[in-house]
């Protein structure tokens, strides 16, 4: 399967979203924020089959990164998760770079759903909105 790279700064979602992401037996890296992927990133010479990244962390949020990702790895896809409607608004701009932005709280089938489409370069679902 694929080989990704998780950045969320969040244990608990990090750890749900690995897991996930493990049932559907893909090979996932996790990192806490934006320029400890970038490290990996450079280190492993973009060797990753998908980015996936929340937008608000510090250090390096998800738009930074993957602006710095789009522009090393262009053919990397990239995708977003977020939890702040207003992070969402600022990751619109990135329609060419970004396959979806996924809004939290997800369930476990909407991540693997949007990974797997991510993956195979399906056009992007309506994402699911909660209250």
């Amino acid at each position: 399967m694929a080989r990704v790279l998780l950045t969320e700064d969040d244990e608990a979602v990090r750890s749900f979203v690995k897991r996930a992401l493990e049932l559907d037996g893909h090979s996932v890296k996790a990192v806490e924020d934006g320029g400890e992927a970038v490290e990996v990133l450079t280190r492993e010479k973009g060797e990753f089959d998908l980015l996936l990244s929340d937008i608000k962390m510090p250090v390096m949020d998800g738009i930074a990164l993957a602006l710095h990702t789009a522009r090393d790895w262009p053919d990397m896809p990239i995708l977003l998760m977020t939890g702040f409607a207003d992070q969402r608004e600022r990751a619109n701009g990135l329609d060419e770079l970004v396959r979806d932005v996924v809004t939290k709280p997800f369930s476990l089938a909407d991540i693997r759903r949007a990974v797997r489409n991510a993956l195979s370069g399906a056009e992007r679902e309506e994402t699911r909105y909660y209250a």
